[in-house]
């Protein structure tokens, strides 16, 4: 099925769009419930405002993103790799990165 120039609320219930592309498409105030979204992509695109709860985001590739300003609470870092990421007045359970990452290279030069 081919949708193009069409304003209209979808109710999608029960429904496979495996394979599906959306493009130029306005999904603001959308919900998405019990869905598998394995394996999508997402590129050029603003998810302002978004929150994701109960979610597996295991294997998730996160380049080139702005996160300023996002919080992240009760959530599995666990292997997480964080590499030339501007992290200027982010915190972990209070404590500044930038101090954490001082005191860390301090206690390598004591060694």
């Amino acid at each position: 099925m081919k949708l193009s120039g069409v304003i209209e609320k979808l109710d999608v219930e029960r429904s496979t769009l495996a394979g599906s592309s959306f493009v130029d498409v306005n999904f603001s105030g959308a919900r998405f419930d019990d869905v598998n979204m394995s394996g999508w992509t997402a590129t050029n695109v603003n998810l302002s405002g978004l929150s994701v709860e109960n979610a597996n985001l295991s294997g998730t590739r996160i380049n080139d993103v702005n996160l300023s300003g996002a919080r992240l609470s009760k959530v599995n870092l666990m292997g997480v790799s964080i590499e030339g990421c501007r992290l200027d007045g982010a915190t972990v359970d209070g404590v500044l990165l930038s101090e954490l990452q001082a005191a860390y290279r301090a206690a390598q030069e004591a060694k």
